[in-house]
């Protein structure tokens, strides 16, 4: 027999409940127990705990509000649904309402379901507290999220390891250190064995002369004692090939008396390790010398359009490219080299004595401004990005010159120095212009900024701006001609009507 979703008593009550007793039955019932008229209006409420009822807020003023008015804005229209289905006697569903909460924080989650009470009307709303419940879904979001982080970092790293893998022009090959197999091998490694992919699974000693086995084989077992990276010469095997079942016409055999350096470097992982060899020939590492690299580094930096200055940790230049011999008005490098630096850059040596002091101490500066002063009397605004090296077992610092004139041509072409229009520009005349000047500019900075935050404050009205800032209307004008935030047309105050 299908259970009701009522009680059934023969005399149409649920016992000999009193009012007040009625009341502690509805409020124990949930932990919100609202009374709601039929106008939506609440007639009255109680709380399981005090605690949920600080936590509402203005929970003690319900009586007499909306019920709409007392949830969150996307709430309302759940409440009315609610509502209308107690009203229309539909069977009683489960709505999820939000309160705002008294202290900022998350609102109080609270589902509620709404049955009518009596023939006038009045409708009985139950409300179960979400809170602990909505803890527990935030922390599983945070830990999925947390979950998925840690998964895309997985990701990355190991497509960054088979970029790096695949691309490196050293050969390089992963194999297992139990059992001594090849697992994987980058293109570098395939074309100096000579084999293709197949060749995978082989020995580690069957790459090798058979004379240089049994020392490889010593120092692959000894691998776990040894801890730290090992490496020997041996000569590859000319007939590897013929072993691993790889492709031997594809092309020349192996010299079997060309020597490699066998490196190899064990790697823990959680129950086993692998053996990272690195198979480096003479060919390769001329290819690829460091004398080469530097070359075309230096080549590239002579060359360079921006100056480029080398100096020792006094300021001393050591070495410049063409640039900033242009910069200097220099005919060579010779009439450079041994001076200090502080011979051309800014108008007196602060600029080079902070440029030294913040290398020293930071070992990078980057985008100051300065300008470079020309033996034949020229200067152009500058930025210089500097940077301290080690040569040789000496500090030396190396300093990249940005000719910005091109940048301040409207400022150049005027006659008098523009002035600043904000303190990040005040700041940047330091060391340029006198103290005398910066303090002038600084009050005109200021008092730029009041006026025009007087006029952004009163909607423009010139009347009132006047007024805020202390001024007198004529002054105003004065002030607003000067610093060229009045419009063409605009008139004295006298003559101007609405100011």
């Amino acid at each position: 027999m299908r259970a009701s979703k009522w009680f059934s008593r023969d005399n149409g009550s649920i016992g000999p409940l009193s009012a007040e007793e009625a009341s502690r039955v509805l409020a124990a019932a949930a932990d919100i127990a609202l009374i709601v008229g039929p106008d939506g209006i609440v007639q009255d409420c109680a709380f399981r705990t005090s605690e949920l009822e600080d936590a509402v807020e203005d929970a003690g003023s319900w009586a007499g509000q909306r019920w709409t008015e007392t949830v969150t804005v996307e709430s309302r229209q759940k409440a009315e649904a609610l509502l209308d289905g107690a009203l229309k006697d539909a069977e009683p569903l489960l709505r999820h309402l939000n309160h705002p909460a008294a202290l900022d924080g998350p609102d109080i989650a609270i589902e509620y379901s709404a049955v009518r009470a009596n023939s006038d009307g009045s409708v009985v709303a139950f409300g179960r507290d979400l809170r602990r419940l909505a803890s527990l879904q935030q922390r599983l979001v945070d830990a999925q999220q947390a979950l998925e982080r840690d998964y895309a970092s997985l990701r990355q790293a190991q497509a960054r390891y088979r970029g790096l893998f695949q691309t490196a022009p050293e050969p390089l090959m992963v194999a297992d250190a139990q059992s001594m197999r090849v697992t994987e091998a980058n293109p570098a490694a395939l074309k100096l064995i000579e084999q293709g992919r197949r060749s995978l699974g082989v020995l580690v000693v069957d790459l090798l002369h058979a004379d240089d086995r049994p020392a490889a084989q010593r120092m692959l077992a000894g691998m776990r004692q040894a801890g730290g990276p090992q490496s020997m010469a041996v000569r590859l095997n000319p007939d590897s090939s013929d072993k691993a079942g790889g492709d031997k016409a594809g092309g020349a055999k192996s010299d079997p008396d060309a020597s490699v350096t066998l490196g190899v470097t064990m790697l823990m992982e959680e129950k086993s390790a692998v053996l990272v060899l690195r198979l480096s020939n003479a060919t390769a590492s001329k290819a690829n010398s460091s004398s080469d690299v530097n070359q075309r580094l230096l080549s590239a930096l002579e060359q360079a359009p921006d100056g480029f200055v080398l100096t020792s940790q006094d300021g001393d230049v050591l070495n410049a490219n063409a640039a900033f011999i242009g910069m200097a008005q220099l005919g060579s490098l010779a009439l450079a080299q041994g001076r200090s630096i502080e011979n051309w850059i800014g108008q007196s040596g602060i600029d080079t004595d902070v440029l030294l002091a913040n290398l020293k101490q930071r070992g990078v500066v980057r985008l100051f401004a300065t300008s470079i002063r020309g033996e034949m009397g020229g200067m152009n605004d500058v930025e210089i990005s500097a940077n301290a090296v080690m040569l040789d077992g000496q500090q030396c610092f190396g300093f990249v010159i940005r000719d910005i004139g091109r940048r301040l041509t409207t400022a150049r072409a005027q006659p008098v120095r523009a002035m600043p229009r904000s303190i990040e520009q005040l700041t940047e005349l330091i060391g340029r212009v006198s103290m005398k000047e910066l303090v002038r500019d600084a009050i005109d900075v200021i008092e730029r900024l009041c006026i025009e935050s007087a006029l952004e404050l009163t909607g423009n009205n010139r009347a009132s701006a006047a007024e805020m800032l202390g001024l007198s209307r004529q002054s105003l004008y004065v002030k607003l001609r000067r610093y060229g935030l009045s419009d063409p047309g605009d008139g004295e105050p006298d003559n101007e009507a609405g100011a």
